[in-house]
């Protein structure tokens, strides 16, 4: 089968959740026989290479407003491409995305992987729900990521008869191994530590975190950069927050290394933006335990209350700060619900799951 992934960014350095997840799509699905080709835009103009799992195929972007890629040069290749496709797998929300979809005409099977409701553009979300609806209701099948976020997503209510759920997962192979020498020296530098991981956006809830540390000895690292860096590394300043470690970005293997050392893994994010939490599947992975809100997502398909960790309500510091004080009271609880995640990541969010899943429905969309 040839598969082609259609999704506004992606480039083998890019490591945000939508990037991993066609990443780790297309390594399981190219050694199960599957050929990728990913179209995606790029400010630096049409290209193409050949991957190890995938094809990259690069459109020049011309503009982009309110995170909407705009491509004109994208309709010609899209169509090219869609002719030698057996599956046109959409990654969902890409408004422009929509447009090309009914501009080019497309006659393949296709299928939508349901990223994320639109949540915080409210004034494009009254415009473009005509368009979301046509579009969603056009193809053939809609995956959510996870059964939390099937249940809960408004949108989705309206086409449970084409939408099922295929958790994410991830190959532990594709991440490096780490490295004895700087975790022990993480570990006699910093003892026990509490660990996030993410990029600073607005729906993360680090504030909510900070607040929840505050007057505790507990060392926590806070590895990514964003828009709220300066802002949040300005809160620590101003509230004598001298455990915090603001990191900044790393290294997969510094990641890893990091992963490895920590002692729980802390991801407050509190608003729906935040529809899965792949840094919460690594800690998973890593059989680490961990902390996150409710929020209706995947952050709780993921990190299932009093079994892998422990789940409190969104933006709530003092629920936040409870749950920390539980874990680090408790090093034996902890090391339970760590062991307890890694089972968990094992039974159900390995990549070969993913791929298999994938392959069967793209079996049936082909054959329909």
């Amino acid at each position: 089968m040839k598969i082609l992934h259609f999704y506004k960014t992606f480039a083998a350095d890019q490591h945000g959740g939508v990037e991993m997840f066609i990443r780790h799509l297309t390594h399981v699905t190219s050694r199960q026989g599957c050929e990728n080709v990913v179209l995606s835009l790029a400010k630096e103009g049409t290209s193409s290479a050949q991957e190890a799992d995938y094809q990259l195929v690069q459109a020049k972007e011309d503009f982009n407003l309110a995170s909407t890629g705009i491509s004109l040069s994208s309709f010609k290749i899209f169509k090219q491409l869609t002719r030698s496709a057996d599956i046109v797998h959409y990654h969902f929300p890409w408004p422009f995305m929509d447009l090309v979809h009914f501009a080019t005409r497309v006659k393949k099977p296709t299928v939508v992987t349901y990223h994320s409701d639109v949540v915080r553009q409210k004034v494009l979300k009254y415009f473009y729900s005509p368009l979301q609806n046509t579009f969603l209701n056009s193809v053939g099948a809609i995956v959510a990521t996870s059964p939390n976020y099937l249940e809960s997503s408004p949108v989705l209510a309206n086409f449970r008869d084409k939408s099922i759920a295929i958790p994410i997962g991830l190959d532990q192979s594709m991440y490096p191994e780490y490295e004895d020498d700087k975790v022990s020296e993480l570990r006699k530098q910093h003892g026990r530590f509490f660990l996030f991981i993410g990029v600073l956006r607005y729906y993360k809830g680090l504030e909510f975190l900070l607040q929840a540390i505050e007057n505790s000895d507990w060392p926590l690292f806070i590895v990514g950069a964003g828009p709220l860096e300066q802002e949040l590394m300005q809160m620590a300043i101003e509230r004598k927050l001298h455990n915090v470690h603001f990191i900044g970005q790393v290294s997969e293997q510094q990641k890893v290394n990091l992963l490895q050392a920590c002692y729980a893994v802390v991801f407050p994010s509190h608003l729906r933006s935040e529809a899965f939490g792949i840094s919460l599947l690594e800690a998973a992975m890593f059989g680490k335990p961990m902390i996150c809100s409710e929020i209706g997502t995947g952050t709780s398909f993921i990190n299932q209350h009093e079994v892998s960790g422990l789940v409190v309500p969104p933006r709530d510091a003092l629920a936040m700060r409870l749950a920390m004080a539980t874990l680090w009271d408790s090093p034996a609880l902890a090391s339970r619900y760590g062991e307890a995640a890694r089972e968990r990541y094992l039974q159900i969010f390995t990549s070969r799951s993913m791929g298999e899943a994938y392959i069967k429905l793209y079996s049936r969309l082909i054959n329909s």
